[in-house]
């Protein structure tokens, strides 16, 4: 059994905004040489998010556009009592999407459709670079 963990850092604009990390989990199996397991990927931090979609303009665009709509920055949020920063829409909106993603590892290679990436996303009001822990498994 092989245990492979490192730390990528992606740099983000105001969120919410998506990044492609499928190339760089890809390289990271490869170095693992794992060919059969499990690669683990969660955003390190309150206001990040990880998921699986396909990578295209309009499809990022109309995710972008979703979350918005589900907790839009304008909105009332309690959080804004405690810090006062005006991220409180960042937080529920990165808790919706979740932190990380589990994908299969199968003769060496994530085990993904042809239109599906894995993305992170910056949720908050500014720029950040957006650290993701990886853990891979197997053999």
């Amino acid at each position: 059994m092989r245990l492979f963990q490192e730390t990528l850092k992606v740099e983000l604009p105001t969120g919410p905004a998506c990044a492609d990390i499928t190339p760089l989990l890809e390289e990271l199996v490869h170095r693992s040489g794992v060919e059969a397991g499990i690669l683990q990927a969660n955003s390190v931090g309150s206001t990040g998010s990880i998921t699986t979609i396909e990578f295209e303009p309009g499809a990022v665009k109309d995710l972008e556009e979703a979350v918005e709509r589900l907790a839009p920055r304008e909105a009332y949020y309690h959080h804004q009592e405690a810090w006062h920063d005006g991220n409180g829409h960042s937080h529920v909106q990165a808790a919706l999407l979740g932190p990380s993603v589990a994908l299969s590892i199968v003769a060496g290679r994530l085990a993904l459709g042809t239109w599906q990436q894995v993305v992170v996303i910056n949720h908050d009001n500014r720029a950040r670079t957006r650290r993701v822990a990886v853990t891979i498994v197997g053999e």
